[in-house]
């Protein structure tokens, strides 16, 4: 069973990488707009049916429908943002993690309305199945998933870091009301934050749609993981919401491979039960300490 440790490693990071990607677009929204969006998963749910819709009804090719569905989603959570957070952002927190719920099972069921509880088959992104490397085969998809998910997370390193617009976001994420006060338009920061954490969802959707197929239910799944990972990573943590989904990908992954293929689901949420047993803060949480 020991030669199976590497190929199990990789499988498990290329799922953890999806997760990672969905749990950032929850950090980025905890932080720009103090919101958790329980959206989020369907988002990925909505980027693998616009792949369905765009290369399969449309007929376009395949790498013209990818970035296609990724400006759709980008501008979709812009619309998302002034439907359930926008009227609400007055009202608490509450109000609106009620309303993102609420259009989580809004969106599910529309899709299930269109296309019923059959999924859909959407080919991966590449026509070779993959290749072998010191005894792993690296499948072709798991593969794009891991590249494009450590691409994107440098590309957003580089933006936040290097980049005056990157510097806006931070502000606004650290305190609007002050980052009012400096001139920066908060209204347009948090609505740019929903357009790229919907973007985010997206690319999620596409990569892992291959591998699930395209469902109604994958993006309640992903969503689930996703919040895990973000708790177990540290609550509002970035590069904790990475680790945290590439932890829980590969503890799945290994759980799956040696105790119970049914039982995975439970093993990833043990993980976070042990963690909110033993280190409540995640990761990279930080204790907040109480006065009596």
């Amino acid at each position: 069973m020991l030669e199976l440790v590497p190929q199990l490693l990789f499988t498990g990071l290329g799922i953890g990488a999806i997760y990672a990607l969905v749990a950032l677009g929850f950090v980025l929204l905890i932080r720009a707009a103090n919101v958790v969006n329980f959206a989020q998963g369907e988002f990925s749910m909505l980027g693998a049916y616009l792949m369905v819709i765009l290369s399969g009804a449309l007929g376009l090719p395949y790498l013209l429908s990818v970035p296609l569905a990724i400006a759709a989603m980008a501008g979709f959570g812009v619309l998302f943002a002034g439907a359930t957070y926008w009227p609400l952002r007055h009202r608490g927190q509450l109000p609106v993690i009620i309303s993102t719920i609420g259009a989580s099972i809004f969106l599910s069921n529309i899709v299930l309305a269109t296309y019923g509880p059959s999924p859909e088959v959407l080919p991966g992104l590449f026509e070779s199945a993959g290749l072998e490397l010191g005894g792993v085969f690296m499948d072709s998809q798991y593969l794009a998933i891991i590249v494009i998910t450590a691409l994107l997370v440098l590309l957003q390193f580089l933006i936040f870091e290097k980049t005056l617009l990157g510097k806006k976001l931070q502000a606004t994420s650290q305190d609007k009301e002050m980052a009012s006060l400096l001139g920066i338009p908060v209204a347009l920061m948090v609505l740019i934050t929903f357009g790229y954490s919907a973007a985010l969802g997206g690319i999620a959707g596409v990569l892992v749609a291959p591998i699930l197929f395209v469902s109604v239910g994958m993006g309640a799944l992903i969503s689930l993981k996703a919040f895990a990972a973000n708790i177990i990573g540290g609550f509002g943590n970035i590069p904790g919401a990475i680790l945290g989904g590439l932890a829980l990908g590969v503890v799945e992954t290994f759980g799956a491979a040696f105790i119970s293929v049914p039982y995975k689901d439970a093993i990833a949420f043990a993980l976070l039960l042990l963690f909110l047993l033993i280190r409540p803060q995640g990761l990279f949480g930080e204790k907040i300490s109480e006065k009596a």
